[in-house]
């Protein structure tokens, strides 16, 4: 049986060319950055390489470029580190309703630490207002945590004109931009962001590695002690291997880009029409004028349940998911359409996010859009 991978929001496989680095450093470059000698010498050079292009993909210096193990020990670095170091000028976070765990779990924790935390909701797109952060801001604020582009139904929030809000305000801006990055074109001065996290394996590099960008002049507090890596922000010796693989895959990505948004796209337009034509009622959950992530497609289909449809559509042999790869082993409800649908409502149950990516073809597409149609039409009840 032919399987089509519809997941990508969900982690990405590795591009071959991006494996070859991998492989090739993995074996050739053993040496620790922190020596001095000629093996660490040589690795600090491919180090410092590959931090200048991932550095130059969001037009930030540097300097100003963390690595990490990922997307959510940047997101819990930027949160934690931010609130350690701004302690005594406020105990006031502002974030969304519809961010990633890795965003909401650690606000949660500070709010059992005495932190108060505004949770600002959105409309039936996803989508918050810069009218409702300005409503939330107050004096003790310190930090802002706003995610770029969803990873559920792909909404792109209002970053800059929040941007913009904030400057002259003592909170720190930090952006989840993990679904984002690779996709979209991101400039951290345009968006006015202090702190932007992202992660390798959403762009078709190796999982376990990310960075944290961190703006000259924002200081965070480290959450890991130990040696003096990363200019004593972020201890423990640099994961080289998956560094240079990573720096590989957001090459190959931002030349990419303008062509995959276009294919994405068409993707998207494929399943719709497919749709149509076999006769499938659905709802697309994002409004089409809305600007959104173009890899992502999440579609309600009333009278189905999501998990006799996510079984049937597996043993097709077609992937696809019901919400976040963290949560959606378990089939609870998605907090992201709760938030923009209410508790009650049977999108809730019903709703498929299929996301975008390498494999994938017009003819995949559409052999996965029609093997979707004739599953759902036997589903509905």
């Amino acid at each position: 049986m032919t399987t089509i991978y519809l997941d990508h929001a969900a982690t990405t496989p590795v591009h071959p060319a991006v494996s070859a680095t991998y492989i090739k450093q993995l074996e050739a470059i053993f040496g620790n950055p922190s020596s001095i000698h000629s093996y660490g010498r040589e690795a600090r050079k491919w180090l410092d390489t590959a931090r200048k292009t991932l550095a130059q993909s969001i037009h930030a210096t540097p300097a100003e470029i963390i690595f990490t193990s990922g997307g959510t020990e940047a997101d819990n670095m930027a949160i934690f580190g931010t609130v350690a170091a701004m302690k005594g000028k406020g105990n006031h976070i502002i974030t969304t309703t519809v961010e990633h765990h890795a965003v909401l779990n650690p606000c949660k924790q500070l709010e059992l630490l005495g932190y108060e935390v505004s949770y600002v909701g959105v409309d039936a797109n996803g989508q918050i207002s810069v009218e409702q952060v300005k409503q939330a801001l107050t004096d003790q604020t310190v930090l802002v945590s706003v995610m770029y582009g969803n990873n559920e139904v792909g909404t792109i929030q209002p970053i800059r004109e929040i941007g913009e809000l904030l400057k002259g305000h003592q909170a720190k801006f930090h952006t989840d931009a993990v679904q984002a990055y690779g996709l979209v074109p991101l400039d951290v001065d345009e968006l006015g962001v202090d702190l932007l996290s992202v992660s390798a394996h959403k762009l078709n590099g190796p999982k376990g590695i990310g960075f944290l960008y961190q703006r000259k002049g924002a200081e965070t507090i480290p959450v890991l002690f130990g040696g003096e890596q990363e200019r004593k922000r972020r201890a423990g010796t640099e994961n080289l291997p998956a560094i240079i693989a990573f720096a590989e895959a957001v090459t190959i990505a931002q030349q990419a880009m303008q062509h995959n948004i276009v294919q994405y796209t068409n993707y998207a337009k494929i399943l719709t029409d497919v749709f149509d034509a076999q006769g499938v009622i659905y709802e697309v959950n994002v409004d089409a004028d809305m600007e959104k992530l173009p890899h992502i497609a999440n579609i309600s289909f009333p009278g189905t349940d999501i998990e006799s449809l996510l079984v049937n559509l597996d043993m097709a042999g077609i992937a696809v998911s019901s919400g976040s790869a963290c949560t959606a082993g378990s089939l609870d409800p998605s907090h992201v359409l709760t938030a923009m649908f209410g508790e009650g409502s049977p999108k809730l149950r019903n709703s498929v996010r299929f996301s975008f990516g390498l494999g994938l073809d017009e003819k995949t597409m559409t052999e996965a859009a029609e093997t979707t149609a004739t599953i759902v039409k036997r589903l509905v009840k």
